[in-house]
């Protein structure tokens, strides 16, 4: 697996929520083995597809998770589509099934207007595009507290257990 998270992207944070939160993961041992964390990606319309496309092809994985914060969000959402001018392209994963046992999770049908949904579009469209045997998720993650921030863990942990599980 392929996981990927944002860098920072405005003058007042010091980090990334999405970012934060695979560090926590990463501490706890609750990333599966074999996964690749490609962290602080640019927060740039061009940079951020090249530098996933780029470890995408290197690498090959069946699954690409890619991270982002969602300041204005109190839940984890895994992102349905990701939409551009041509339209809407939808992940293959089975989102319901990852929701199984969550507590703060759902899936939402819009990740935004910014580099988040641009970054899931060109990577939906660049595997529908060269038959890749690669599925993908966006998943934002809401600013951590330390109420939210277990909670928030637990879920993206499960979460990844189970992508990592998918067979190719």
């Amino acid at each position: 697996m392929l996981l990927t998270t944002f860098a920072p992207w405005r003058a007042h944070q010091i980090s990334n929520a999405a970012d934060d939160l695979i560090v926590h993961l990463q501490r706890q041992q609750q990333i599966p083995a074999g996964t690749t964390v490609l962290r602080q990606i640019p927060v740039s319309f061009e940079l951020a597809p090249l530098r996933v496309m780029a470890k995408l092809v290197e690498l090959r994985p069946p699954v690409v998770v890619c991270c982002g914060m969602a300041e204005k969000r109190s839940y984890l959402h895994l992102e349905r589509y990701g939409k551009g001018e041509d339209g809407a392209l939808e992940t293959s994963l089975p989102l319901d099934s990852l929701l199984v046992d969550t507590h703060v999770t759902a899936i939402s049908d819009c990740a935004g207007t910014y580099v988040c949904n641009h970054l899931y579009y060109r990577l939906l469209g660049a595997i529908a595009q060269y038959h890749w045997p690669t599925q993908a998720l966006f998943v934002h993650i809401p600013p951590l507290t330390p109420v939210t921030q277990p909670l928030l863990a637990h879920d993206l942990a499960l979460i990844l257990q189970r992508l990592g599980s998918l067979k190719p």
